[in-house]
């Protein structure tokens, strides 16, 4: 049985929510928790036992940092992945690998893996930039619709665009890019899965996604998922492949696609904890934070059974308001049974700037949906 896990100071990249809900965990279990992020005012800042003021992707400020501390993880991937294998070699644990971190951040190249691991992903294509992929359009007839993503920097819907004609190349970046074929998609699902060091693995149940068309932002998650138990068993054996293609230690998410016909294909992976599983802290024995610090920490992983159905119900910041944020009829979560109001503490709010989530259980599902809908519509974020 360990017994010096506790002395093991954690170091996290980026001080955001996911960073704020991870300590959380580490305070119940009087783990040491540093951050290093650009924001002195970042929501993990006032939580956590010690503060660094510095850029995640500058390799001095990441690898100063993690000198100071034994385990390091991330709540984001943009992050320098040079100082992170540095440290690796001088003894630093690592979670998830840096390795792991450098095939994230590019598209592309994460498009690439699944391809050669057999793991079930919609056709694209890679191009340099902007000219080769005009290029290549103009060389080929019915080439409409398709996805571009960005390779690098995309997230929260930033960097993925439907191209419906040449006009709405006018709108993308030079950059190298990725486009692939549109899917059509019957359910867009997640799975949440935690490895640890000694070989233990457990997936969290599938949850379904709802996304705002105009944002491409998950604005629902629900759990059970509404989906047949063929789908729901091809949904966990991908998820599972995924996580063992790339020996993953901690948590990871997969994000996937149920077409039509039945077929499950991968969109994208965050290793690390996701916005999809915030519901996770109530709806499940394990919550997936307690889950992801388990696992780096090479402690037994907990059940994550569902305790309850459950729905979350991100909170964003409304169109046309940039200041200091104001949750509006934030007190109607607190008239509603099985309602747990989570707020980020972002003192500034912008268009479509996650600022918080509602979680609600419900021994009824359909009953969770209808109130996180009522709250959806009443709630809104914006500046003061």
């Amino acid at each position: 049985m360990k017994t010096n896990f506790l002395k093991k100071k954690l170091g996290i990249l980026g001080g955001g929510q996911l960073g704020k809900m991870l300590i959380n965990v580490a305070r119940k279990w009087s783990i040491q928790t540093y951050i290093l992020d650009p924001n002195p005012d970042c929501p993990a800042s006032k939580c956590c036992d010690l503060f660094f003021n510095g850029d995640f992707n500058s390799y001095e400020d990441v690898y100063n940092f993690g000198k100071k501390v034994d385990i390091i993880t991330i709540e984001i991937e943009h992050v320098n992945v040079k100082a992170l294998y540095r440290l690796e070699d001088e003894g630093v644990a690592v979670y998830p690998s840096p390795s792991n971190i450098e095939l994230i951040q590019n598209k592309g190249v994460q498009k690439d893996f699944f391809k050669k691991n057999n793991i079930p992903t919609s056709n694209y294509k890679r191009f340099d930039n902007k000219k080769n992929l005009s290029k290549h359009i103009s060389r080929i007839e019915s080439s409409y619709p398709f996805i571009w993503k960005s390779e690098t920097m995309g997230y929260d819907g930033k960097g993925v665009k439907l191209i419906k004609s040449l006009s709405d190349l006018d709108e993308i970046n030079e950059n190298s890019c990725v486009t692939e074929e549109v899917v059509d998609i019957k359910h867009e699902l997640a799975v949440l899965v935690a490895r640890n060091n000694s070989g233990e693995s457990k997936s969290f149940p599938v949850l379904e996604m709802e996304f705002n068309q105009k944002s491409n932002q998950v604005e629902y998650v629900i759990l059970p998922s509404r989906i047949s138990k063929k789908i729901n068993l091809k949904s966990l054996k991908i998820a599972d492949l995924v996580s063992k293609s790339l020996n993953h230690i901690g948590l990871i998410a997969v994000e996937l696609f149920c077409t039509h016909n039945d077929d499950i294909l991968v969109n994208e992976i965050a290793p690390r904890v996701h916005n999809s599983g915030h519901l996770t802290i109530e709806s499940c024995i394990t919550s997936q934070f307690e889950q992801h610090i388990r696992a780096i920490y090479d402690l037994p992983l907990g059940s994550a059974n569902q305790i309850l159905p459950g729905v979350m119900v991100n909170l964003v910041g409304e169109n046309n308001h940039n200041g200091e944020a104001f949750y509006h009829n934030i007190d109607k979560a607190f008239d509603l049974d099985g309602v747990f109001p989570h707020l980020y503490g972002k003192k500034i709010t912008k268009p479509n700037r996650k600022m918080g989530h509602i979680t609600i259980i419900d021994e009824k599902l359909e009953k969770a949906i209808s109130k996180a809908r009522v709250l959806k519509n009443k709630i809104k974020i914006i500046s003061t």
